[in-house]
């Protein structure tokens, strides 16, 4: 399973350029944090300039206005994080990373529904007691009698289908593509909801300083995603000249795509990053897959591998080569900068296993210091295979296959054969020198999170425990 060749590559990060990496980080993370601080505490600020609290303590009618303008001030500013958070923005990406805008993004979106809910019900029920009127003629007196309010209600029931459709059970049984269209509504509802706030909102009406906040906020936020959605990826794919340079089979249900392009250099991608990637091969195009790079990325030729799972994979496996290639990216902080120590375990299931071996190509390490583990119900659904050997017989790399049918009694993440074995007790099997390695897990989400509590169970600390999930 080792091999003798130790040569340090090329592409790896050396300790310093680390440090000074994680450093940029968490200025980074700082300062996306002191973003979502300081809108939160506009809001709070508009809302108790509004007079919210005099009129929740006078109780009554006013008490509900004054409880929904607030819920309603909240949702909205969540409303703001969910377009943010979609913009692929510079300071969230590099200072939260992948996976925490993906927990961040769905969380949001549920509260900001809910608080959405909270709003209308608590305005209805004021003005209605208000004016003596019962809730439902209220609430038809608002759709019709109020500036924006129509647009308003179009907006919400788009946001509603958004959510439901991002429901678990409702999202397991989409395809990624259907999914993903259905998805970009929320744009056209928060675009139609946001208006009326400014036409009739009381807190925005009555203060020109806070209209103009909020004007400027979304219309930040709008060319936010014009900019980093749109325009850098034309320019940034025309520049390069991407193309697919070829695809072939990897195991029974993968394929792998190569893409050419000039100066891939400049798109400054490290091994452990990801792309959001769109082939103009015909109809379908414009619905963007994130795929991690699956080797070291070149000055010419950037390399992915995925599962053929959905239409737009199958679709990647019957591609001719220069086929034109757009790209949103790079995205993603689980690179070599993430290391602290010497020793790497790379866990992987599926497709997941893609960019460990790009960190492995890319990263510096003697021969025995890096232990590949990787999971699949079948051998030959293995991905990467010649890739893998390589990194075996060239770089010293260990490599342990499980697999197998899903263990039933023992650890979730491993095949039946070891249900005898606690999750924790394996990995430090595989890697007795477990605490003193760096550990980079990918795959599906459920297998993720059963490898990580087994992690955290034998004792590896945070600070070493590196992941992303894309799903949202």
């Amino acid at each position: 399973m080792t091999a003798t060749a130790t040569s340090r590559p090329a592409a790896s990060i050396p300790v310093p350029q680390r440090s000074r990496a994680r450093a940029t980080q968490q200025r980074w993370r700082f300062t996306a944090i002191g973003v979502i601080w300081g809108t939160s505490l506009s809001i709070a600020v508009i809302w108790v300039l509004g007079g919210g609290v005099q009129a929740t303590i006078g109780g009554g009618p006013d008490a509900l206005d004054s409880l929904g303008r607030l819920t309603g001030l909240a949702s909205a500013n969540l409303l703001l994080y969910q377009v943010l958070l979609m913009a692929r923005v510079p300071v969230f990406e590099r200072g939260l990373g992948r996976d925490a805008i993906t927990r961040l993004h769905r969380q949001s979106g549920f509260w900001s529904f809910w608080l959405l809910v909270a709003h209308i019900a608590l305005l209805v029920f004021g003005y209605a007691q208000a004016a003596r009127l019962g809730p439902l003629e209220q609430l038809w007196g608002f759709v019709w009698a109020y500036p924006g309010m129509l647009l308003a209600t179009a907006g919400t029931l788009l946001l509603v289908l958004v959510v439901v459709t991002s429901l678990r059970r409702a999202r397991r049984k989409l395809r990624y593509e259907s999914w993903h269209l259905l998805h970009l509504y929320a744009y056209l509802g928060v675009g139609l909801a946001i208006p009326h706030m400014l036409w009739t909102g009381a807190d925005f009406t009555a203060s020109p300083i806070a209209s103009v906040y909020w004007w400027g906020l979304w219309g930040a936020a709008a060319a936010c995603v014009l900019v980093w959605r749109i325009v850098l990826p034309l320019r940034r794919s025309a520049r390069h000249g991407l193309r697919v340079a070829g695809v072939r089979a990897d195991g029974d249900r993968g394929i792998e795509v190569r893409v050419r392009g000039r100066a891939l250099d400049r798109l400054h991608a490290l091994p452990g990053q990801f792309f959001v990637w769109r082939f103009l091969d015909g109809p379908g195009w414009s619905r963007g897959h994130p795929f991690s790079l699956a080797a070291a990325p070149g000055q010419d030729e950037l390399v992915i591998a995925a599962r053929t799972a959905g239409d737009g994979t199958r679709r990647m496996a019957a591609m001719r080569p220069g086929t034109r290639v757009l790209v949103e990216g790079p995205y993603g902080t689980m690179t070599g900068a993430a290391r602290t120590g010497r020793g790497l375990l790379m866990l992987g299931a599926g497709a997941g296993v893609a960019p460990l071996l790009a960190l492995l190509e890319g990263e510096a390490y003697a021969s025995g210091e890096a232990t590949l583990v990787t999971r699949n119900h079948l051998a030959s659904e293995a991905l990467r295979i010649p890739e893998i050997q390589r990194l075996q017989r060239e770089r010293g790399v260990v490599h342990f296959a499980l697999d197998g049918e899903r263990s039933q009694h023992g650890p979730s993440w491993v095949p039946a054969q070891y249900a005898a074995w606690s999750g924790a007790e394996l990995l430090c099997h595989l890697r007795p020198d477990l605490l003193d390695c760096d550990v980079f897990v990918c795959g599906p989400a459920p297998w993720m999170t059963a490898v990580l509590r087994d992690l955290r169970a034998a004792g590896v600390g945070p600070e070493r425990l590196h992941h992303e999930s894309f799903t949202i």
